[in-house]
């Protein structure tokens, strides 16, 4: 199996407290992996230990089957990245920064920046400049920064902050492209959970510097509880029938209208026509499966230190 990423043990220090602490992570070749974390769980220094911007205090990283050393920066033709709050020039328009960008990166290809551009929703703005345009604005063009070049390796922290649903969805379907189309591979760190869930094919879970989770998507999913979720107005007597008519016991009692019913032996058509011969009014019943953020909540929970 090809990696595009692996590193060992990898550990930051900052004044002698670990930021980042024995960090396996294993990245492979033309997936999008899912970074989780809270702020401050130290996602963003994995990363930018990831592209050589600061240094590790022990460890080990390879990227593209080449060890990485102090002095590496080769390698960073081959990867995009946005790394925390985006940063322009200022007094240089949008075209300028991005012109800039490309003469750094030694790729000459004004139509690629016209591409990137287009791809991220920002047609017309290459004549504005970066302080004149909004914070989702600013994001979307720092994901144009960084596919410019096409690279092999997109490294992006956060990048949806500061978008609506639409630009939310647009990105979705830009990461999901990149991946399919141009083979690219992705680490993309977010809160939103529910968007890390429809994109990614592996989920790093991170918490106080901690990798304490890694596993692929359909494995997590494929361990996640499945239940029946019914709504009703009465709750209280809806459980007891469940439990005195059908012999459910396991389950779990949300709010003052939900219910979770785990003993999914027992068929839907069953509970429904149970609850209605006993004058119980159902505004919906379904059958769901534990989200990945109910995942990552509890793996988070589950992992706090003891008192």
């Amino acid at each position: 199996m090809s990696y595009v990423v692996q590193t060992n043990n990898l550990t930051k220090k900052f004044q002698e407290k670990d930021v980042v602490s024995n960090v396996n992570m294993n990245i492979k070749k033309g997936e999008i992996y899912g970074f989780l974390g809270a702020n401050g769980a130290g996602k963003s220094t994995v990363m930018k230990m990831l592209t050589n911007m600061i240094k590790p205090s022990y460890g080990d990283i390879t990227i593209f089957g080449e060890p990485l050393k102090h002095n590496s920066f080769d390698y960073l033709k081959r990867i995009g990245s946005m790394i925390e709050y985006p940063i322009f020039f200022e007094k240089m328009t949008v075209l300028e920064n991005l012109e800039l960008h490309c003469a750094y990166m030694g790729y000459h290809n004004k139509q690629a920046i016209r591409d990137a551009l287009d791809r991220v929703g920002l047609e017309n703005v290459e004549n504005k400049l970066p302080k004149n345009i909004s914070l989702g604005m600013r994001q979307r063009l720092c994901v144009a920064r960084a596919i410019i070049t096409k690279p092999e390796f997109l490294i992006l922290d956060e990048p949806i902050n500061g978008l609506d649903p639409a630009g939310i969805k647009a990105m979705r379907q830009l990461f999901k492209m990149l991946n399919k189309e141009y083979g690219m591979t992705l680490l993309i760190s977010s809160h939103i959970i529910g968007e890390i869930e429809q994109i990614a094919d592996t989920i790093g879970v991170i918490k106080s510097g901690k990798l304490i989770e890694e596993a692929p998507m359909d494995a997590i999913k494929a361990r996640n509880t499945e239940y029946i979720e019914l709504v009703t107005s009465n709750q209280r007597k809806a459980a007891m029938i469940l439990h005195d008519k059908l012999g459910i016991n396991n389950l779990k009692v949300i709010d003052h209208q939900v219910i979770r019913i785990y003993a999914t032996e027992v068929p839907q058509s069953a509970i429904s026509k149970t609850l209605i011969l006993e004058d119980i009014s159902i505004e919906s019943i379904n059958k769901k499966r534990t989200s990945l953020e109910e995942y990552f909540i509890k793996k988070v929970e589950l992992d706090q230190p003891t008192s």
